[in-house]
C-alpha cells in the first residue's frame, strides 16, 4: 500500500536499552537520553500497519508523504500530526491487478467523494491540506488487498484536531454543502482535455450540461434554507444555470464563449461568502480556488 520502513517494534525497544546503558556521562546526558528514549518508546508503541487503517486514525507518516508505507505513527488528533484518514473502501474491479494508473484514477475518483462525506466544507481544512492515498501494490493484491484509505495529508508543517465534521453540521449547512461540492465536482471532473472550445465543442458543452444540472440540484436544495444572503445567492446560481444551459446548447465556439463567460462568473466562489456566512461556515475562500477566479 501506498512512506517507508517497515514495522519492525524490536528497534524501538533496542534503542531504548542502548541509551539507558550511557547513563554514566552526566545528570543532563541522562536526562536528555532518557527523554529521547521515552519519545522513541513511545513512537514505537504507537506503530500501525498501514492495512489496519481505520477512518478518523490522525497520523505521522514514517517518511515522506508519497511512496511505499508499511506502517504509520497513530497519534492522538489533539496532538500535532500530518494527516487523517478520511475515508476507505475496497476495489472490486477484477481478478487482475490494475496498474498503478488504474489504482490511481479509481481512488482519485472515490476518494474525493468519501473525504467529503466525513470533512463536508473543504473551506474548512487546514492550509495546505491534500487528499492522499494509500492503495494495494501489485504484490499486496497478490495477497488479495484490495483496501483503499483516503487521507487529508499535509507536506509541510501539522496540524491539529479532527477533520471530521459531518456529524455536526445542522440540516441547512449539510444542504448547502452538498449542493455546493457537487457543482465544483461537476466542472472539474468534466473539464475537457482539450486546451480550447474549438478542439472539443462537444466535451466543453457536455460539461456545460453537467455544471447546469448541479446548479439545478444546488438551487432545489437553497428553496428550503432561510435567509437573506441564501436567497440572494439562490438567484445569482439561478441566472448562472441559466448561462450553463445556453453554453451546453451552443451551436458554435463563439456562441459558447458568449455564454460561458457570464455561466463561469456566476458560480465565483467569492459570491457564496455572504450566505457561508448566514449559514456559519468557513468563509475563506481556499487559495487554489481565488486563484482560479482571480485569472
Amino acid at each position: 500500500m501506498a512512506i517507508s520502513a517497515p514495522y519492525r517494534p524490536l528497534r524501538g525497544i533496542s534503542a531504548v536499552v542502548a541509551l539507558f546503558a550511557i547513563g554514566a556521562v552526566g545528570c543532563s546526558n541522562v536526562s536528555d537520553a532518557v527523554d529521547s528514549a521515552k519519545d522513541s518508546a513511545k513512537k514505537v508503541t504507537r506503530q500501525r500497519s498501514v492495512f489496519s487503517l481505520d477512518v478518523g486514525d490522525c497520523y505521522n507518516p514514517n517518511g515522506k508523504a508519497e511512496g511505499t508505507a508499511y506502517a504509520v505513527e497513530i497519534v492522538p488528533c489533539e496532538e500535532a500530526h500530518k494527516g487523517q484518514v478520511v475515508g476507505d473502501f475496497a476495489v472490486d474491479k477484477g481478478k487482475e491487478y490494475p496498474g498503478d494508473d488504474g489504482i490511481s484514477a479509481i481512488a482519485d475518483k472515490r476518494c474525493l467523494a468519501e473525504a467529503e462525506k466525513y470533512a463536508p466544507d473543504t473551506w474548512a481544512l487546514p492550509k495546505g491540506i491534500a487528499l492522499f492515498y494509500y492503495t494495494p501494490t501489485k504484490e499486496s493484491w497478490a495477497t488479495g488487498d484490495r483496501a483503499v484509505s483516503c487521507t487529508y495529508t499535509v507536506e509541510k508543517g501539522t496540524f491539529r484536531g479532527s477533520l471530521g465534521t459531518a456529524k455536526s453540521l445542522k440540516p441547512e449547512q449539510t444542504t448547502y454543502l452538498k449542493g455546493s461540492n457537487a457543482v465544483y465536482e461537476a466542472l472539474w471532473a468534466n473539464q475537457s482535455e482539450k486546451d480550447s472550445v474549438e478542439a472539443d465543442l462537444a466535451g466543453y458543452k457536455a460539461q456545460a450540461k453537467a455544471v447546469a444540472a448541479a446548479l439545478d440540484a444546488h438551487v432545489k436544495g437553497l428553496d428550503g434554507i432561510e435567509g437573506t444572503e441564501v436567497g440572494k445567492l439562490r438567484a445569482t446560481l439561478t441566472k448562472a444555470a441559466g448561462n450553463w444551459k445556453k453554453a451546453s446548447n451552443a451551436a458554435d465556439a463563439d456562441t459558447f464563449y458568449v455564454a460561458y463567460d457570464p455561466a463561469f462568473a456566476g458560480i465565483d466562489p467569492n459570491k457564496s461568502v455572504a450566505a457561508r456566512k448566514e449559514l456559519g461556515l468557513a468563509t475563506t475562500v481556499p487559495a487554489d480556488e481565488a486563484e482560479v477566479w482571480a485569472g
